[in-house]
């Protein structure tokens, strides 16, 4: 069989992606384009209203595609958790919806409505253990790990978890994702350590909320500061990294393993979403502005080269040009390097739903527009710091740009630049990715840095 995965939303949903390409070229189908397939995959984000509307445009489309009676398409990820059993009746060739603790099961259901042509699906239903993935990444059998489509050389991501607990006010994760369930850190474990063996340089632990790992009690009797310094120790690893973070949740033993274990990269994802005390009380972060900064102090007393991005939402009900200033003022404080700011959109059955007053259009443009103009000046001014200084860069794939005489080629820093490293004499067949390289950098670009290399690559 032909299938493509189409994936809108964060970075579990690209690893769910993944392990779905992964675990169906295992099992004989094949990865192709969106032009040669005759079964789609689609997996759908719903934490702001946009992915969600293009979910609809895009299954439009693939409804031209699915011209033969064995042609269909599934429908996988938050939107369908959320519409569920509705996208079999709005749309006829979609045979399959599955949510989140559905992923594992999504493969062997996908053959058989492969091989039955009538039969239709939903898997929407919460379990109340982390489900388990077999024949995953977990396994070292290299036959059952072909290297599918759109992995990084050298670098892997292992969920860690499933679900959230929090409930902010604007957000729908706990009703599209269920409640927080922690992975047995066992199989965490065995799976890192089977990823290090077949070539892994990088592994990012993955969760809606990794701090809060093990409270649920669900999977494991490790705390998440526990589980980093176990999954640290694994002979081989060169980086460890980890998203996403609640400030709330933040232990002071995990702040210290930035100190303390040399290859915990000097990076953090830590939202922030409102500068304003009263915003953040609204939003029901169960933290204010001066516990953050304490946070913010003391990452970068433990780790001084440590690199800060955020989450920041603009126009939240209430919002007033104080609150807004509080925002901006804590950009300042923390000069985050990158953030992911958004406008407030309403998401069903959310609290934040019924909060009044809503911020006009215009005005939340207007300060979200401004906002973004001054975090470019921070980035660049942050990248500008950086030239001169040498670092070891992760490979990962050829530039978007190439110039004469060699190959260009992109990779990350252990904050998690993006540093573009050009080979002389090298083309098309230079196999780099993921191989280290020791660059000095020589010009910082708007998002990104220029280096040359010191050294031959290893």
């Amino acid at each position: 069989m032909k299938f493509n995965v189409i994936t809108f939303g964060c970075q579990m949903n690209v690893h769910d992606s993944d392990w779905l390409i992964r675990a169906m070229e295992s099992r004989g189908w094949k990865a192709v384009s969106e032009s040669e397939a005759n079964i789609f995959i689609v997996n759908t984000c719903s934490v702001r209203d946009k992915p969600e509307q293009k979910v609809y445009s895009v299954l439009g489309r693939l409804g031209r595609l699915c011209t033969s009676p064995g042609d269909f398409v599934a429908v996988g990820g938050c939107v369908a958790q959320q519409i569920g059993e509705g996208f079999l009746k709005k749309f006829p060739f979609v045979r399959l919806v599955f949510g989140s603790d559905g992923v594992a099961q999504a493969p062997q259901f996908l053959e058989e409505l492969a091989a039955d042509h009538k039969k239709k699906l939903v898997l929407n239903d919460f379990l109340a253990k982390y489900p388990e993935r077999e024949g995953g990444l977990a396994n070292p059998n290299e036959e059952l790990l072909p290297p599918g489509i759109g992995t990084i050389p050298g670098q892997a991501f292992v969920n860690i978890m499933q679900g959230c607990d929090n409930f902010c006010a604007y957000c729908i994760v706990p009703y599209t994702r269920g409640r927080q369930k922690s992975r047995l850190s066992s199989a965490i474990i065995e799976e890192c350590t089977a990823l290090v063996k077949s070539g892994v340089r990088e592994i990012t632990l993955l969760g809606q909320n990794v701090n809060s790992f093990g409270i649920d009690k669900k999977g494991t009797d490790l705390s998440f500061a526990e589980l980093l310094y176990k999954v640290s120790a694994i002979d081989g690893l060169e980086r460890i990294r980890f998203t996403t973070s609640h400030p709330k949740d933040l232990a002071p033993e995990v702040i210290k393993a930035f100190g303390e274990l040399p290859n915990l990269c000097p990076q953090l994802h830590l939202p922030v979403q409102s500068g304003s005390d009263n915003m953040l009380k609204k939003m029901g972060r169960k933290y204010d502005r001066e516990r953050y900064l304490g946070i913010v102090e003391g990452l970068k007393e433990t780790c001084p080269n440590i690199v800060l991005t955020t989450d920041i939402i603009v126009g939240f009900p209430g919002e007033t040009d104080e609150d807004f200033e509080q925002t901006m003022d804590i950009m300042e404080r923390v000069r985050y390097e990158s953030s992911f700011s958004f406008k407030y959109s309403d998401r069903p059955g959310v609290a934040a739903v019924k909060m009044t007053p809503k911020v006009p259009e215009d005005v939340a443009q207007k300060r979200l527009a401004r906002l973004q103009e001054r975090q470019k000046h921070i980035t660049r001014e942050s990248l500008e710091e950086l030239v001169g200084d040498e670092m070891i860069i992760l490979l990962e794939r050829p530039s978007k740009r190439q110039a004469e005489g060699g190959i260009a080629w992109r990779g990350k820093d252990p904050g998690g630049r993006v540093v573009n490293i050009f080979f002389e004499g090298g083309d098309e067949s230079l196999q780099l990715g993921g191989k280290l390289v020791k660059v000095k950098i020589t010009e910082s670009k708007n998002h990104s840095l220029i280096g040359e290399k010191v050294g031959n690559p290893w």
